[in-house]
């Protein structure tokens, strides 16, 4: 799994979806069980002739995912650690520790080369404001509403 694939399961959670655990603790939206029949009816008579097969019943549609604000989430993760100060609004190393991740430049390094950082990679200010933008567009891209001041 990379870097980037680490970031986003933090804040989407384990599925890498919208309705993932760690988004402000919530659990993935799964259907209700269809209750088991209470009694069972007696057999019918055999048809004399061939009845036209019932259509299966259709199965049923999925709810469209709604957008996540990563933004929102990230917060909520500070907040449950009681680690606000870590300024992951702008810092792609404060983010990465916000989210328990190795923000080594090693690492960093790896997440350019995944992101498609073509600078150099020396953990530079350019590199590092490149990365947490790179992120930030990532994330809006796997399905999270992320504002434009963030991706920018």
């Amino acid at each position: 799994m990379g870097i980037f694939e680490r970031i986003k399961t933090q804040i989407f959670g384990k599925d890498g979806g919208p309705f993932g655990d760690n988004y402000f603790g919530g659990k993935k939206d799964t259907p209700a069980p269809t209750p088991a029949p209470t009694q069972q009816r007696a057999p019918a008579p055999a048809p004399t002739q061939q009845a036209p097969a019932a259509p299966a019943p259709a199965a049923p549609v999925p709810a469209a995912p709604r957008p996540v604000d990563p933004n929102a989430a990230i917060a909520a993760i500070a907040a449950s650690k009681g680690n606000p100060a870590l300024n992951w609004q702008t810092s792609i190393v404060d983010l990465m520790k916000l989210l328990d991740l190795d923000s080594s430049l090693d690492n960093r390094k790896e997440l350019a080369t995944e992101l498609g950082y073509t600078g150099a990679k020396d953990g530079s200010a350019d590199m590092n404001l490149w990365l947490h933008a790179a992120v930030m567009r990532e994330l809006g891209k796997s399905g999270g509403q992320v504002p434009g001041n963030l991706k920018d």
